[in-house]
């Protein structure tokens, strides 16, 4: 598989196993075949894990890694795990910080987390508008960002970051800010869809590919997420959802990509995985699988190489 280079923390392989699919986010899945998919992954040249305490009942993502890496040689897998910290809940922020990260290491059976990510997503200072599990600018800039420095000086994190999707420019202006985080997770996909993850409405539109542009410019490491929109961007959702829930509707809104996957001849996945793989900037992309199959269609979608230009432009073409 091919290796990127990922800032402070070196080298990463293009793909990243995610963990909302083997926490079972994205379809159920077990314990079992967790494991293996994790295992197997590593077998296939994936080089890291992006993790969270709340992908699954239980910590189930974090156990299965954890569960899964000891059992293998591992000592080069770099692990990544979140916080959320939404601001309507108070409290402590450092601590909560400090806590959350101490029961992750326990979990993963490791003295260091490599990439240390806020999960919640940022509004601007003095931003009115609606604030569901957001985080304001000054309490990530006086509270959040002290205490991942602290943390990378003490030793227990490699390196910090962000997950991209809040309020466009709040997080822009944290990629421009010094102290800069070391990576941010961004949207990346064929047809440019939220993924089911905005949650600002229609207060503000989001604009994935100029914060993508922004990272790259500023020296941030783009870890690129939702290559299939949530399901939205595979042959059908495999979950239960609603008819009007947000990867419904960009189901729906994809039939014309799922028509060019049929003619190129591969699956909608594999495509949407290639363009998130040729998408300039992209350090690695994130899997949503649950299992050794979905996995393997992945791992044969990065080896068969980048999108061709002709591809990519019928895939551009499909946004207008």
């Amino acid at each position: 598989m091919q290796s990127r280079d990922f800032g402070r923390l070196g080298t990463v392989s293009a793909l990243t196993l995610g963990g909302g699919g083997i926490g079972g986010v994205w379809g159920a899945t077990d314990h079992a075949e967790a494991v293996a998919t994790v295992r197997a992954a590593v077998d296939g040249g994936v080089t890291m894990l992006d993790l969270a305490p709340t992908y699954g009942d239980g910590y189930a993502a974090e156990n299965v890694a954890g569960a899964a890496l000891r059992g293998i040689p591992a000592s080069d897998v770099l692990v990544t795990s979140k916080i959320e910290l939404p601001e309507q809940d108070g409290g402590d922020l450092p601590e909560k910080m400090v806590r959350s990260l101490h029961a992750t290491l326990e979990r993963l059976g490791r003295e260091q987390l490599d990439l240390f990510l806020l999960h919640s997503q940022l509004h601007p200072q003095g931003w009115t508008g609606p604030t569901p599990r957001t985080l304001g600018w000054d309490l990530y800039r006086d509270q959040v960002v002290p205490t991942f420095e602290r943390l990378r000086d003490e030793g227990k994190i490699r390196a910090w970051g962000l997950t991209g999707v809040g309020h466009p420019q709040a997080v822009i202006d944290a990629m421009h800010q010094q102290p800069r985080p070391d990576a941010v997770q961004a949207v990346v996909n064929a047809l440019d869809l939220s993924g089911d993850m905005w949650l600002l409405g229609a207060s503000a539109e989001p604009r994935n590919d100029e914060i993508r542009r922004a990272a790259v410019d500023d020296g941030v490491s783009v870890i690129a997420i939702r290559a299939v929109a949530a399901g939205a961007l595979t042959g059908e959702i495999d979950r239960s959802v609603e008819d009007d829930a947000p990867v419904a509707v960009d189901f729906a809104r994809a039939e014309r990509f799922r028509a060019l996957a049929a003619e190129f001849g591969e699956s909608p996945a594999s495509l949407a995985h290639r363009y998130a793989l040729s998408v300039p900037g992209v350090a690695t992309v994130v899997l949503g699988v649950k299992n050794r199959t979905e996995l393997a269609e992945c791992l044969a979608a990065e080896a068969r190489g980048p999108l061709t230009e002709v591809e990519r432009k019928a895939l551009l073409d499909l946004r207008s």
